[in-house]
């Protein structure tokens, strides 16, 4: 065996674990998702084929598609907002000083808390009988705002709660992005006399391109499976007015027993992640010159 033959069996011996573990962690279960999605099955009963009805039903379940509509406006509220405070944050402690070093790891440690941790903050905070903000709103000698209890305030709520959870990881990002700029362009901008706002907007936005493009995405995905501040912060009420697609899936599977139509749920979402996905990267890089 030549020297290109062992070095193509050696690449594929290091990545044949990590293809086998992918393929067992999440292909196996995305293929017997699907499967699972044109059958009526539950956990008592046997499966039997269903075709599309599954799916048919679920496009006639107003409680479905009022869950997509919280969805999406749950991650319009979320990722704009969000993507643009971290990058605002990512350009405040660029800075090589103890002062930015402490505040980013301050600002990072909200994203390494977990989900119960937040939830039980935002309810101490958020609660309109007893929390924060009802007294700081009692002393001010205004009414205290039914956050959680209110249709017009529970996906604001929820947007900021989350917003504050998920800050610390695209701060981070940017932060390393702006740390791979070259510093010489900078110089060479301040010879220029180039102002603040232009070397922004010609030279950081620019290099950040890629970043900014990974960060939408990771959001983007991320919010349109968002499950865990629902479910502890309102249980999706008041009313349907927060459940999300993924608090609708797990109602379905584990509190109905329905596991295909739950399925079939699981997949639509699928769908939509991937369809959003790929829309974003088609739109952020089709006017990328080719290299």
């Amino acid at each position: 065996m030549n020297a290109g033959g062992r070095a193509r069996y050696a690449g594929f011996a290091f990545v044949g674990p990590f293809l086998l573990l992918y393929l067992v962690i999440l292909i196996y279960p995305l293929l017997l998702g699907i499967g699972l999605s044109f059958d009526h099955a539950d956990l008592f009963g046997a499966r039997r084929w269903a075709g599309i009805d599954n799916y048919a039903r679920l496009l006639a379940d107003p409680v479905f598609l009022r869950s997509i509509v919280n969805t999406i406006k749950l991650a319009l509220l979320i990722v704009p907002p969000l993507t643009l405070i971290a990058l605002l944050l990512a350009l405040a402690l660029n800075r090589a000083t103890r002062a930015a070093a402490i505040f980013r790891g301050i600002f990072f440690s909200s994203s390494v808390l977990s989900v119960t941790i937040v939830t039980l903050i935002w309810r101490f905070i958020l609660t309109p009988d007893a929390g924060l903000l009802a007294y700081g709103a009692t002393a001010l000698g205004l009414a205290p705002a039914p956050f959680l209890s209110d249709p017009s305030l529970v996906i604001p709520a929820v947007a900021i709660t989350t917003i504050w959870w998920s800050l610390g990881f695209p701060t981070m990002l940017f932060l390393a992005g702006l740390q791979q700029i070259n510093p010489d362009i900078y110089e060479a901008a301040a010879l220029d006399r180039a102002g603040k706002w232009t070397t922004f907007r010609r030279i950081t936005l620019p290099s950040l391109r890629r970043t900014l493009l990974l960060v939408v995405m990771l959001q983007t995905a991320a919010q349109l499976q968002l499950f865990g501040q629902v479910q502890l912060l309102t249980g999706g009420g008041p009313g349907g007015a927060s459940r999300t697609m993924v608090l609708f899936i797990y109602e379905a599977a584990f509190g109905r027993w329905e596991l295909g139509y739950a399925s079939a749920a699981a997949e639509l979402l699928f769908v939509l992640v991937l369809a959003v996905t790929l829309l974003q990267y088609w739109l952020v890089t089709r006017r990328e010159p080719e290299r």
